[in-house]
């Protein structure tokens, strides 16, 4: 009896101690969100670490972009900050023409361009204008003048902009104590991924550059998400074992065997697209966003590859950002892409293309040298190449 009573004791303590330990965090968290950043602290310009992560990506591609794609390295391809309120265009070439245009539609968005005061990028003018409201440039590729430009939100917005976005999600009585700040560390990740990002949306800007029409194509076929039998369950399964075929070969578990293995996901592949009855509509709507945002997903992680290969050495002013890890974090990156691309089979919408077009194009660099250089042409799809590597 008397054991009884003290294993109860102590059971209750520790009780009673994790209790304490949680409520104390929920005060903390709570506290924190007292200070929860609602705006851009300065909107009407850029701050020393935007432009210091803007440069990096610059750098960064000057200096081992070709290394992932050929010409993309050295091709001209201005950049797009925006905030809730003003846009800024960093590396353009002279003075920018009226706007944006919204891609592949065409659509004028935007007003006159000014330079912003006592500000440089790279020893040039940077040019800036106010937003209207909800006439964002996306985070995308836009047209202005002649030139192909990435876009995407600072880094300070887009936190903003998730913890809004959460925030707005949840019942009333989670949203003071929400740990906010931890949340959106896990979602977005350091300095390294942001810079990234950036160079995913700039390879979507070579890809408008170079591949006008199929760009333009894939861009286009989007439309058909509202076509795509997301709702099928069969068809999910078939995703689930498709994906995992994937991340099986990445994970290189059997190289020897690769070959065959492909061979099985292209069968798969074809099988899956008959059961479901696709149509050749969709079918081609799975291969032209693999290749548009497949390719970029690749780029945006082989770019990080190749920034932590030694010989690369990031700009001395990247000392001062807060979470830049010098791109030595890609493993551990990888690791979680694998994982996540293993979940996608019940995403509605086109994210999972971005893994397995992702995927096609990690499985090309092993197996068929040289794939790049078709690419980009009309007609020629990543499991067109897959299948003449099998050849």
């Amino acid at each position: 009896m008397y054991a009884m009573k003290k294993a109860s004791k102590i059971f209750l303590t520790i009780i009673l101690s994790l209790t304490g330990l949680c409520l104390g965090l929920l005060i903390i968290s709570a506290l924190s969100n007292l200070n929860l950043p609602q705006a851009s602290a300065h909107p009407e310009t850029l701050d020393e670490a935007e432009l210091t992560r803007q440069a990096e990506l610059f750098h960064l591609r000057q200096n081992v972009g070709d290394e992932v794609w050929s010409g993309w390295g050295t091709a001209e391809l201005p950049v797009i900050a925006y905030n809730e309120g003003y846009a800024f265009l960093l590396g353009y070439p002279g003075q920018p023409p009226v706007g944006w245009l919204k891609v592949p539609a065409g659509t004028q968005r935007g007003s006159d361009w000014q330079i912003l005061p006592a500000k440089t990028f790279e020893g040039q003018v940077i040019y800036f204008q106010p937003l209207s409201s909800g006439l964002y440039p996306e985070n995308f590729a836009v047209q202005v003048g002649e030139s192909w430009v990435s876009s995407l939100q600072t880094r300070e917005w887009m936190e903003i902009q998730l913890s809004q976005t959460v925030r707005a999600d949840l019942p009333g009585v989670l949203r003071s104590v929400f740990p906010y700040r931890l949340f959106i560390g896990l979602m977005l990740g350091g300095d390294d991924k942001y810079i990234s990002a950036v160079a995913h949306e700039s390879f979507h800007a070579w890809q408008g550059l170079t591949a006008p029409q199929k760009f333009s194509a894939a861009e286009t076929a989007a439309r058909l998400d509202e076509r795509y039998p997301w709702e099928s369950e069969s068809l999910s399964q078939d995703w689930k074992a498709e994906l995992q075929c994937l991340a099986d070969m990445l994970r290189g578990e059997n190289p020897a065997a690769l070959l065959a293995q492909v061979r099985r996901f292209l069968e798969h592949r074809a099988a899956r697209r008959q059961s479901a009855g696709l149509n050749t509509e969709l079918i081609a709507y799975e291969q032209q966003r693999e290749w548009l945002e497949g390719l970029a997903r690749y780029a945006e992680l082989e770019i990080w590859r190749q920034g932590g290969l030694s010989g690369y050495e990031p700009l001395p002013s990247t000392a001062s950002l807060p979470h830049f890890d010098r791109y030595h974090g890609f493993e551990n990156r990888w690791q979680q892409e694998l994982d996540q691309m293993l979940r996608m089979y019940y995403d509605e919408g086109d994210g999972r293309f971005y893994y397995s077009g992702m995927a096609q194009a990690y499985l090309l660099d092993r197996l068929l040298p040289g794939w790049k250089q078709r690419a980009f042409e009309d007609g020629i799809w990543l499991e067109t190449l897959l299948i003449e590597a099998l050849k």
